[in-house]
């Protein structure tokens, strides 16, 4: 199993990304991910699934699962550890897909 720290410098830089918005379908707000130390590795995950998914549906969070490696294992056993994980595991669950708005 590859390690998060080998996957994330494959995916395209997030730079000049202050936050990423994240939202229903009906606009209710879902959340936001900063970009400050210990959030970053976020930001550029959840920026890459914007950048090939358009959406955060059920594909692009089993995507940013495999992408967060083994950190996914360790949210599973540890649930809001590491909330940016269990948002996705909650999109699997529900079938809804969230807006992502990234905000330079």
């Amino acid at each position: 199993m590859q390690k998060f720290s080998d996957i994330l410098p494959t995916l395209a830089p997030a730079d000049g990304v202050q936050r990423i918005s994240l939202s229903h379908a009906d606009g209710r707000n879902a959340g936001v991910i900063e970009n400050k130390p210990g959030s970053q590795g976020s930001i550029r995950v959840y920026h890459h699934l914007q950048q090939k998914w358009g959406t955060l549906g059920s594909e692009a969070a089993q995507e940013g699962l495999a992408i967060y490696a083994e950190h996914t294992e360790d949210a599973k056993l540890n649930p809001s550890k590491h909330p940016n994980i269990d948002r996705l595991f909650e999109i699997i669950k529900s079938q809804q897909a969230l807006n992502i708005k990234i905000e330079r």
